[in-house]
């Protein structure tokens, strides 16, 4: 009986170990699926299924192989995580949280330009007049009040910002 003069390697990839194949040198899924990552490897399958990722491999130029593999492994695990939506729905998550912190920017803004002008205005009043003018004590003087913030009076929120470290 004659053996295969191809060397055998020490640890075959995660891809030929789960496809039951005997993992040669020049194995295409080596460099990107190793031994010690086969979850890497299964999502990627059970997705996409061996022959097709192959194909893409081939199809990519070397230098771009990892970051097509890193896509095919983010889109995997969208996918099975959301069957429907996938990673557009990771996108529209993320695009959904990118306009609310834009909002809460502007909120916040808006609320630091109009304290920039109630103290320029108050600035020119000579010192005793000014503590007459102030217009908040920010906790005892109804700064926080509806027609400057908007507060939800029964959980204490200033409204416009939406995340809980706005808390009052």
């Amino acid at each position: 009986m004659m053996r295969s003069q191809e060397p055998r390697s020490t640890s075959s990839c995660s891809a030929c170990k789960l496809l039951k194949r005997r993992c040669v040198p020049n194995c295409l899924f080596a460099p990107y699926f190793p031994s010690d990552e086969p979850k890497k490897f299964v999502k990627v399958h059970k997705v996409f299924g061996a022959s097709n990722v192959s194909k893409i491999l081939n199809e990519v130029v070397k230098e771009q192989r990892e970051d097509a593999v890193n896509t095919l492994v983010f889109e995997a695990e969208a996918r099975l995580k959301d069957p429907v939506y996938g990673c557009i729905g990771e996108i529209a998550s993320l695009q959904g949280k990118m306009a609310q912190l834009q909002h809460d920017l502007a909120v916040a803004k808006a609320r630091l330009a109009r304290c920039a002008v109630v103290k320029a205005s108050t600035s020119l009043l000579p010192f005793d007049d000014q503590l007459d003018v102030l217009p908040f004590n920010p906790i005892y003087d109804g700064f926080f009040d509806q027609q400057v913030f908007g507060t939800d009076q029964t959980a204490g929120i200033i409204s416009g910002f939406s995340e809980p470290p706005y808390l009052l």
